[in-house]
């Protein structure tokens, strides 16, 4: 055997050994699914009912997707989901990219200790970003002592495992790990929706924002083997999934650290070849890292959204500086001008931090700048919070609370104008939608979702729900369109 063909094969041996080892660590935990179940469905027999599960979720989509895994386990343990807090199990999935987040959590905390304490059997538990934090599981162990279950973001996968702990000793489990050890994927989940699902492709960050806590709670980047997310693609493919939506706190740095490096391009070149997928959405892309390479991708690609979240955070360069964002405003402008050339129409969202230390006037001006010279179709705009453990928490110059709140509402009323006049190109136009239900106001229309993310509201029956649909634009309300279907040829 050739030195090259032995690399081949140590690879190929190195990916089996991989997703062996996923395998292994899946049917362990669905053995423990299957111990708890016996324990649910005696103390069902006990009470005279089924046993009540309640998860709540704070944050990013990626918290999302951690909540469907963390539903489909509790199912397969014999609970049924409630949205109740006077439930048998209660299960906080946690945020912490901004205090407030923490102060919420808290809050919601003191009204289920009130509800243990009537019903003393039920479990109390808190996982996610916010547990990652020494400081917060010591508050939790002092001023908390009816929570049960307290376990992070690298080991959500044995939820299982940590209730039957829980369940036979009766004592309180800590279970927090300071990095992934493995993914493990291969487990029951509970999607929102049947015909569309987020997919994990890589865990953590490297950028080290001076603002941002995510780096010290997620961990270091680390990327799944392709070979795994191609085969849970076509799984969901298989099962009537007909989009992805491929998450990462910086999808376009995936690849680094395989045995084998792909790039984010070269993975999504492999999904769009995929059977039965028909629309590719990722979130989030990082400026820095997004390639040309990507950018022809998303140019030649029949699957993938015309949208891209990009966030800008600011646009003064001086400030991008002090964030440790690593490109400058012009960097950023001659991303927009090659993703619009490459991809005409495409839809460009991003997220602005309004009041970071040290933003004068002219800094905001650059900011309000960008955002017209973008032409954004919307924005996430936030308010800086100070984040205890990040850099940026230590820097002065903070502008005051009224200066603050000028500003912040004179970018939103530009955010707005850009969006309203970017909505308004679409109408009159025939585009695909996929419906995602009944329209939450008029049960006599359907809400569907634009390739570009917007949603549009037109009538129709329910039966088209899950299915992709033309749908003329005959009102443009901003953010969001009303229509009507029309009738293929």
């Amino acid at each position: 055997m050739s030195g090259l063909q032995a690399g081949k094969a140590d690879n190929e041996k190195s990916k089996n050994e991989e997703l062996l080892i996923e395998k292994d660590e899946a049917e362990r935990q669905k053995e423990y699914m299957r111990l708890v179940s016996e324990i649910i469905s005696g103390r069902a027999g006990e009470t005279g009912r089924p046993l009540r599960a309640c998860v709540i979720t704070f944050g990013c989509q990626m918290n999302e997707r951690d909540s469907e895994k963390l539903k489909g386990i509790i199912m397969e343990c014999g609970y049924e989901l409630t949205d109740t807090e006077e439930a048998d199990l209660v299960l906080f999935n946690t945020c912490t990219v901004r205090e407030n987040a923490n102060l919420r959590l808290y809050g919601r905390l003191g009204h289920v200790g009130s509800a243990k304490s009537k019903n003393p059997d039920m479990i109390v538990g808190i996982c996610g970003c916010m547990t990652q934090e020494p400081d917060v599981v010591k508050k939790l162990e002092k001023s908390y002592g009816f929570v049960d279950l307290i376990f992070g973001t690298f080991n959500v996968y044995k939820l299982a495992e940590l209730l039957y702990a829980r369940l036979t000793s009766g004592s309180r489990i800590i279970d927090i790990w300071e990095e992934s050890k493995e993914f493990v994927e291969l487990l029951p989940s509970k999607r929102k929706y049947s015909f569309k699902s987020g997919v994990n492709i890589m865990y953590g960050c490297d950028n080290f924002c001076t603002y941002c806590i995510v780096p010290y709670v997620r961990g270091r980047e680390k990327s799944r083997n392709p070979e795994e997310i191609i085969t849970e693609i076509k799984t969901l493919a298989d099962n009537g999934v007909v989009e992805v939506m491929l998450l990462g706190q910086n999808v376009n740095s995936y690849g680094k650290g395989l045995k084998e490096p792909v790039s984010f391009a070269g993975l999504l070149k492999r999904i769009e070849e995929i059977e039965g997928i028909e629309r590719i959405r990722f979130m989030t892309s990082h400026p820095m890292d997004l390639s040309d390479e990507l950018i022809d991708v998303l140019a030649l690609s029949q699957k993938i959204c015309d949208h891209i979240h990009l966030p800008l955070q600011s646009g003064s360069n001086s400030i991008l500086k002090k964030m440790n964002r690593r490109y400058t405003r012009e960097d950023y402008l001659l991303l927009v001008e090659k993703l619009k050339k490459a991809k005409p129409g495409i839809s460009i969202t991003t997220d602005i931090i309004v009041g970071f230390p040290g933003e004068t006037e002219a800094d905001f001006n650059d900011t309000v700048d960008m955002v017209k010279q973008c032409g954004f179709d919307s924005a996430f705009t936030f308010i800086y919070s100070k984040r205890t453990g990040t850099p940026a928490a230590s820097m002065d110059g903070i502008p005051d609370e009224d200066t603050i709140k000028n500003r912040f509402d004179r970018l939103l009323a530009v955010v707005k104008e850009s969006g309203t006049d970017r909505s308004h190109e679409l109408q009159g136009k025939t585009l695909p939608v996929l419906v995602e239900g009944v329209n939450d106001h008029d049960e006599t229309l359907l809400t569907g979702r634009l390739t570009n993310n917007m949603l549009v509201h037109f009538p129709g029956s329910a039966e088209l729900i899950g299915t992709i649909v033309d749908v003329e634009i005959t009102e443009s309300k901003g953010f969001y369109f009303f229509g009507f279907m029309t009738k293929k040829d």
